[in-house]
């Protein structure tokens, strides 16, 4: 992506202002990077706009997918191999300027969380989003993916958002205030909240198989709409649904600890889990349902090619056979070496 500017007038007409004689050329493009930053909050809507998107989730839980139905690839979702880009341009009028949206996806599920700092950077952190998606069909996977995940993505945004105001102050400061923006001022858990510091959207994949019908479209549409949101500025969507027998629908700041209730746990039972937060109390009674699966969290593999996430039949038989070659030859090599008679 590139913009720029130009003048027609003749050549010899052209005079620099008189502030910027005795600029260097550093101190000029200095001052229009500053003057873009600042200025970066308050676009006409015809200048081209740049967002990213960062899909992580379970392994298999369906984020390929809302990226191609979101940018109306008809394509067969192939496995994401460790982290994937891809990217997709919309107009949002006639004769106007295509906005730009990067897609990342990380593969694996929480097995490459080294990998998660990749795409966020100090360039790109006040157009950037997280999309959480979970697997609903594994609902022992889903406590400890969303804690690995966000754990991990939480602590990169604040050490970039720390460097980000280190070199542009307002920028840092505007980006923790939009947050805070998206919660009513009134509102009753406000004292508790912690927001994740950039947006995040939730999505709870493969609810259909719950509903025990087709996939419903009315659901679709709304998750791409929610994308095209964050992807490429367009209006978002002001529904809401909080009924538990339906797909729930719930915008940031839009809910509360009273309207969630409690836990459904006995009263004498929340007395023993010893909850320090309305989160922590949460989380004991739901892994008392559904004990937290191992889901491998990241560790080093000393050879790639061992890795099971990338096993490929033909290659890794080829590999098999070369290895088996390869020690046949040091056994036979090793024979002939204690038969040779070596000089003292």
């Amino acid at each position: 992506m590139g913009s720029g500017s130009g003048f027609s007038a003749p050549f010899e007409d052209f005079r620099l202002p008189t502030s910027l004689l005795s600029d260097t050329l550093w101190d000029i493009a200095k001052a229009e990077v500053e003057k873009r930053e600042n200025n970066e909050g308050d676009r006409d809507g015809l200048e081209c706009w740049e967002r990213s998107l960062f899909f992580i989730g379970n392994k298999n839980g369906g984020k390929t997918t809302i990226i191609l139905r979101c940018l109306d690839r008809d394509e067969i979702p192939k496995p994401t191999l460790a982290l994937e880009y891809t990217f997709g341009r919309r107009a949002k009028g006639h004769n106007t300027p295509k906005d730009i949206a990067n897609f990342w996806e990380l593969g694996g599920g929480t097995s490459l969380l080294d990998l998660i700092p990749i795409p966020i950077t100090t360039a790109n952190i006040r157009t950037f989003a997280i999309v959480l998606v979970l697997d609903l069909s594994k609902p022992n996977e889903l406590w400890p993916t969303t804690e690995n995940l966000l754990q991990v993505t939480r602590k990169h945004v604040d050490r970039v958002i720390t460097k980000l105001g280190q070199t542009n102050p307002k920028a840092a400061t505007e980006i923790k205030q939009k947050i805070w923006n998206n919660l009513p001022k009134d509102h009753p858990d406000r004292e508790l909240i912690d927001p994740f510091p950039i947006p995040l959207v939730i999505i709870g994949s493969k609810y259909d198989m719950f509903h025990f019908t087709s996939k419903s479209e009315a659901v679709l549409l709304k998750t791409r709409a929610l994308i095209n949101h964050l992807a490429f500025g367009f209006d978002r969507s002001k529904s809401m649904s909080v009924d538990q027998n339906k797909p729930l629908f719930i915008p940031a700041g839009m809910d509360s600890l009273s309207q969630i209730g409690p836990p459904p746990a006995a009263d004498s039972d929340i007395g023993k889990l010893h909850a320090q937060t309305p989160m922590d109390l949460w989380k004991k009674v739901f892994e008392k349902a559904f004990p937290p699966k191992n889901i491998g969290v990241f560790k080093e593999v000393k050879d790639p090619a061992q890795d099971p996430q990338y096993a490929e039949y033909e290659v890794d038989a080829m590999r098999g056979q070369k290895n088996q070659e390869l020690e046949q030859y040091k056994r036979n090599a090793s024979k002939t070496w204690k038969e040779m008679d070596f000089d003292s």
